[in-house]
């Protein structure tokens, strides 16, 4: 390829509205182009590399007898009714009606178009095991798409669904995923990339684990263990609190608190610590609008999606009214009447003597017992674990929260979608029962901004030699001088004849202009050719992450740059882990 004839623009200045270094740098270095918020069209550079991506996930899957399908972008409403989440998934499901009024959804997931595929032809246990996948067009409509290709509407997933007839050959297979899925990350050049154990969200099953790069630019919180290397997300870490340590039993009294509302204008004024008050955080479900009080140690915060799965429902921030019976900053669990569900987490547990609301403006209790006080209450963990907190594993205070990019997840889905879709076989005792189904799924668009996340500098994208656009990048600094561009024009085509992929820059432009658009590119190994080192019957090679600078002679150059390529390919292949 001749640079001179690549479809799109580089340029240097940062796009203002790109938050993070991957949305830039795929704006300014010709990778994608926005089309309308989250949807993006790819230009060549980006294409090659999530082709190759595509082709790396392609062979770990066919490796552990996966065979690939298709499904359709379209989907009849009718099988996500089958499913029950029709109804169930919000807003996020793109519904709407054809010519013929039918009601239709644009895929976002296709466990229903999964089992729709198989559930005539997998009716005897003979049949199983075996698993289906993938790589296919999505649309999921995000409320705050951001972040460039990281968090976008429409995206290419890879997705898998396996079909077992029992849980132990789940397991085991979801094994096979769980380490198919580390060589991908691995020989995409991410080795970074750790699994967490997840909440499984609207996927259901029981057992599931995130793939997660470790980086400032992600939005998930990410749960690790200095000491034993647990990990979790945020929503599925159990929050262990100690609280041996707080004050003896005391009198409840009750205290005159004028104008103080936040749990930080409560202790400051009683002159008492946060880790011993009560916090309420106020709810009300979606469907009914009932009010849900969550109280807390007052130095922790509600996860939500903790706080969900316990309802079995969704909920949003209370609106409190007059008829609510609720003292907006003054709420507490002693004498309260309104009419609402209260929880109480654990992190309340084993505090004797607390400071809370009194139920009345401008009061707040202190010396509150919640056993005495109370009586016997049940408390569940609804709180977000905090660096410093417990590990849940070693019992160590060894936890620290750090953020980190999804580009990968795996579920074991049970008989949700099997049962719910009456997807059944015939065992080999004549007894018909529903199959237990895993998922499996990555996004492609998304791994390769991660990847560029994960590995750039001030100048461009770094990528990895095993999904790089290109292999080679040669420059040739003076195209308009016959030797300089004869021995460039002769690399080229052996090179390319060689089978090896080349980006050629031959153009009349200065050499801090050449540089920059090869540091956008970020191929990984890059010739430079010259008309001060040709005097000497040299040509630089060097690599675009600086580690390898060096002159080599001209009639050797072809050599030289297979070697540093195979070089490149060697040290991510070290890195990937054997298969099952």
């Amino acid at each position: 390829m001749k640079l001179r004839n690549l479809v799109g623009d580089r340029f240097k200045e940062r796009p203002s509205d790109c938050v993070v270094d991957s949305h830039a740098l795929t704006i300014r270095g010709g990778y994608a182009k926005n089309v309308a918020n989250g949807i993006f069209s790819l230009y060549p550079p980006m294409k090659r590399i999530t082709k190759k991506i595509e082709q790396i996930i392609r062979d770990e899957m066919d490796a552990i007898d996966g065979q690939e399908v298709m499904f359709p972008v379209v989907l009849p409403g009718s099988l996500w009714e089958e499913s029950g989440r029709f109804e169930s998934v919000g807003d996020e499901l793109l519904r709407f009606k054809d010519r013929n009024n039918s009601q239709m959804v644009l895929g976002m997931t296709h466990e229903e178009a999964a089992v729709h595929l198989v559930r005539e032809y997998a009716q005897t246990y003979t049949k199983y095991p075996f698993m289906i996948y993938q790589i296919q067009t999505k649309f999921r409509d995000e409320a705050r798409p951001r972040a460039g290709l990281i968090r976008v509407r429409e995206f290419t997933m890879k997705d898998a669904y396996s079909f077992h007839t029992s849980q132990e050959d789940l397991e085991q297979y979801y094994e096979r995923c769980y380490r198919a899925y580390n060589r991908i990350f691995e020989k995409a050049g991410v080795p970074e990339v750790i699994a967490v154990k997840s909440d499984s969200g609207m996927m259901g099953g029981s057992i599931s684990h995130e793939y997660m790069l470790l980086t400032d630019a992600g939005e998930d919180s990410i749960v690790i263990c200095t000491d034993c290397g647990y990990s979790a997300n945020m929503e599925a870490a159990d929050n262990t609190v100690d609280n041996s340590g707080c004050k003896p039993a005391a009198e409840l009294t009750k205290v005159y608190t004028p104008d103080c509302k936040t749990i930080e204008e409560v202790c400051t004024f009683l002159n008492s610590r946060v880790e011993e008050s009560c916090k309420a955080v106020m709810y009300q479900k979606n469907m009914t609008d009932e009010y849900v009080i969550v109280f807390l140690r007052g130095d922790y915060e509600v996860n939500e999606t903790k706080l969900t799965n316990y309802l079995g429902e969704k909920v949003h921030a209370a609106v409190v009214t007059e008829e609510s019976g609720l003292v907006a900053g003054f709420c507490g669990p002693y004498n309260q009447n309104a009419k609402c569900q209260i929880i109480y987490d654990k992190s309340l547990e084993g505090i004797e003597n607390l400071c809370a609301g009194a139920n009345e403006e401008n009061y707040h209790y202190t010396g509150l017992n919640i056993k005495r006080d109370i009586g016997e209450v049940e408390y569940v963990d609804v709180a977000k674990i905090q660096t410093g907190g417990i590990c849940p594993c070693c019992g160590k205070k060894t936890i620290t929260v750090q953020r980190g990019i999804e580009v990968g997840n795996i579920f074991q889905l049970g008989t949700k979608y099997s049962k719910s879709m009456n997807m059944t076989y015939t065992d080999a005792d004549g007894e018909v029962k529903n199959p237990i189904m895993g998922c499996y799924g990555i996004g492609v668009g998304r791994l390769a901004a991660s990847v560029c996340e994960a590995h750039h500098d001030n100048y461009g994208p770094i990528w990895p030699i095993s999904i790089a656009p290109w292999q080679v990048h040669i420059c040739c600094m003076r195209a308009d001088q016959e030797e300089c561009r004869n021995v460039a024009d002769k690399l080229y085509n052996d090179l390319q004849n060689a089978g090896i992929e080349v980006i050629y820059d031959d153009r009349d432009v200065r050499a801090g202009a050449m540089f920059a658009d090869a540091d956008l590119l970020g191929v990984p190994v890059r010739v430079v050719i010259g008309p001060k080192n040709l005097k000497e019957n040299k040509i630089e090679l060097s690599t675009r992450d600086k580690r390898v600078s060096k002159l080599v002679d001209v009639d050797a150059a072809q050599d030289e740059v297979k070697a540093l390529i195979a070089e490149l390919f060697a040290e991510i292949n070290a890195k990937v882990e054997p298969s099952l």
